[in-house]
């Protein structure tokens, strides 16, 4: 689903802004975030620390508001250096997100606390329930100690201004985390999912969860767009084509790898470039990497486990 109208009406407001970087609203919550998020698990796997930080500020410093993270992103390195790059002012200039794995009350508060401590700051913009990619995630989180009760607890003591969840791996899962959040009177303020050229053909977040989403005017954070790489290596697709078809969905920003300032000036030119593809060239888009996207050979965090990091260290769960 292209729904241009949105997108085109989201970029006629922006341009009234004296910002260079494009800007889209968040869902209901009345913030506006950069089209593009800046990817905290890349981050954390430069060699240099330095480098890192330099090139979170840079991205900051063009335009780039939106900030993601997670609590277990390689052993707290992620959090850390990006507290470190928020200092000197930077962190009034973002829209600070992390994420936590906690299933349970008391796993789930603890990981708060931790990430807050690491990235030095008193609360964040957004929390998230990372990786919903179990059908009984939704049971545990909702559960009467069940990492929500958390969450919430977090939200009611300024931890966190807005709260959602994330995950890759089934659009039946996010479906059915929406599903058990309405029978418990709990609104999502985003949601974050694969959206890329690819998705459309294979367990389809596109074409099962988007369109509920913008119904409920919840934000779409898009993630996987490139397939951490993997979609390039189809040779069907180029990275800017990759993101300028995520950007052309109704999403509140796409969160890209960033791991080099090659890779930033990569994404700073697509977000700048930017103009909503028609309907016609989406298609074209998936008609070209239909045959390369049928079994999800390209999106290995939707048929393998080599995304889960939940799976690979079930005591993060609590």
């Amino acid at each position: 689903m292209a729904n241009t109208p949105w997108i085109e009406k989201e970029l006629e407001d922006a341009s009234h802004q004296q910002t260079a970087f494009p800007t889209r609203l968040l869902g209901r919550t009345g913030e506006r975030v950069s089209i593009l998020g800046l990817g905290g698990s890349h981050i954390g796997k430069i060699d240099s620390e330095e480098e890192s930080i330099r090139i979170m500020r840079r991205a900051i410093d063009s335009g780039l508001t939106f900030m993601d993270n997670s609590w277990d992103y390689n052993d707290g390195v992620s959090e850390k250096r990006m507290g470190k790059a928020l200092r000197d002012g930077y962190r009034d200039r973002v829209f600070l997100m992390t994420k936590f794995d906690g299933r349970t009350r008391k796993a789930a508060a603890q990981q708060i606390d931790e990430s807050l401590k690491r990235l030095q700051v008193d609360h964040v913009d957004l929390l998230q329930f990372h990786e919903v990619i179990r059908l009984e995630d939704a049971d545990r989180f909702f559960a009467a100690e069940g990492g929500y009760q958390a969450l919430r607890e977090a939200w009611e003591a300024g931890k966190t201004r807005f709260i959602g969840f994330t995950g890759h791996k089934d659009p039946y899962v996010h479906l059915r985390m929406l599903e058990s959040a309405a029978r418990h009177g709990v609104q999502f303020d985003t949601v974050q999912m694969p959206l890329n050229v690819m998705d459309a053909h294979f367990r389809s977040f596109e074409h099962n969860v988007l369109p509920s989403l913008v119904k409920k005017g919840i934000g779409v954070l898009g993630m996987k767009s490139l397939g951490s790489g993997d979609l390039l290596k189809s040779k069907a697709v180029t990275a800017t084509e990759c993101l300028h078809y995520a950007l052309s969905l109704p999403v509140s920003t796409v969160i890209t790898g960033i791991d080099s300032e090659e890779v930033l000036d990569q994404a700073l030119e697509a977000a700048r470039t930017f103009k909503p593809l028609s309907a016609h060239s989406m298609k074209k888009l998936r008609e070209r990497t239909r045959p390369f996207a049928l079994d999800g050979k390209f999106e290995l965090f939707k048929t393998s486990a080599e995304f889960d990091s939940t799976t690979q260290h079930p005591q993060w769960l609590g």
